[in-house]
């Protein structure tokens, strides 16, 4: 099974080392990192650390991961991993994301971090509007999920299927609404959250935990409602 992990990262140059260093290389993984507007030589550093690097001067997460894909379409893998570069995540859960593909029993697998994050590693805000977010899509759509965190893994043509679009907060709420609308199999587990390495640039801000908190629920209320007007935004 082919696996490429795609690390978007806007000013990421304190954590990026460790997270790069910390990946399991037990088998072949392609690691592209997604230099994301970045000022403080993000992409230099990984490029030296032997990872492909994809440059996308416009700032927004969804544009980020988007460059990730169009970059490994090219050659595409059996399953895309998505993983902040940002150290609160643990690369060496990794293979808790892949066996249940693997094996043959899950299209997507979220990683969930809601039951083992370390104490303050999920600010009380941050628990606050994953819960609403979850509340949303269980009322919308009927699937219990318990955590919308950036941790996971999707065969990669089940993602091509889900045809994604949006460009910043909303992309990870988009995969996680639209898997459930095409029918993939999905399964959440447990893993490791910890704080990030340096200054988060979303929930440690107003302005980015309001801006991923709207976008979120915009997103979710859209594709319910409105999903013919997004496919055309």
């Amino acid at each position: 099974m082919r696996v490429a992990i795609i690390l978007p990262a806007h000013d990421e140059a304190e954590a990026l080392p460790h997270v790069l260093g910390e990946i399991p290389r037990r088998r072949p993984v392609r690691i592209v990192v997604i230099d994301n507007a970045s000022t403080d030589g993000t992409g230099e550093i990984a490029a030296g650390l032997g990872a492909e690097v994809v440059h996308e001067p416009r700032p927004g997460y969804g544009r980020a991961c988007q460059a990730g894909l169009r970059h490994v379409a090219s050659d595409p893998p059996d399953v895309l991993v998505v993983l902040d570069s940002d150290h609160s995540d643990y690369p060496q859960d990794l293979d808790l994301l892949l066996e249940p593909i693997r094996a043959g029993e899950a299209d997507f697998v979220l990683g969930s971090r809601v039951e083992r994050a370390a104490p303050g590693a999920l600010p009380a805000h941050v628990r606050w509007g994953n819960a609403l977010a979850t509340a949303l899509i269980r009322l919308l759509f009927r699937h219990t999920y318990r955590d919308m965190g950036p941790f996971r893994a999707i065969r990669w043509k089940s993602l091509q299927a889900l045809r994604l679009i949006d460009p910043a907060y909303g992309w990870n709420a988009e995969m996680q609404v639209k898997a459930l609308q095409h029918g993939l199999r999905v399964l959440e587990v447990p893993v490791r959250y910890r704080a990030r390495k340096g200054r988060s640039k979303i929930s440690g801000t107003v302005r980015g935990t309001w801006g991923a908190g709207t976008g979120i629920l915009l997103t979710i209320l859209t594709l319910r409602f409105a999903p013919q007007w997004y496919s055309r935004r």
